[in-house]
């Protein structure tokens, strides 16, 4: 939302100062820096949109293939050589991680991620799931740090849904 509206205010701005700048020579070139100033300030935007983009794929395509697929291996695609946990039931470092998820994933299923939200912030992707877990369904949210295209850094928090909850609002 807010790069959407950065975007319509140079657009708008590159416009006024366009028009404003018709037939004045000495004006022109300072409209013209002006418009070339917002053009280089669009492509910085569009290039963090894009890569926003780009880092909420990556953690949805991580998510599927190593909490849906079982894929143990999708740990050396995605995580990078320095992995930092937040999770106080295991320690840092990517071959911890896949030593953990290959006892958790002993007989399990493949199954479909049920991606609720997935969203990012610079370098922060957050992502939402429901899940089943021991019989139970629970809330998920879990945020990777990515650098260099790869996750170096994990939180997460999950939370059994209830049964009744005492306001309509579902926690999906």
């Amino acid at each position: 939302m807010k790069t959407k509206n950065h975007l319509s205010l140079i657009v708008s701005a590159s416009l006024l100062l366009f028009l404003f700048s018709c037939g004045k020579n000495e004006s022109e070139t300072r409209a013209q820096a002006s418009i070339d100033s917002l053009q280089n300030e669009l492509n910085t935007l569009t290039i963090s949109k894009n890569q926003l983009e780009t880092n909420k794929k990556l953690v949805a395509d991580f998510y599927q293939e190593l909490f849906g697929d079982k894929n143990v291996e999708s740990i050396d695609k995605y995580i990078g050589d320095t992995y930092i946990q937040h999770n106080p039931a295991l320690p840092d470092g990517r071959d911890v991680l896949k030593q953990a998820v290959a006892q958790w994933f002993k007989g399990a299923p493949k199954e479909k991620i049920d991606i609720h939200h997935l969203s990012a912030d610079g370098d922060l992707v957050y992502i939402h799931t429901k899940a089943n877990i021991g019989g139970k369904i629970s809330s998920i949210i879990d945020i990777f740090r990515l650098e260099n295209n790869k996750i170096v850094e994990h939180w997460d928090v999950m939370q059994a849904v209830p049964e009744k909850s005492a306001n309509d609002h579902p926690m999906f």
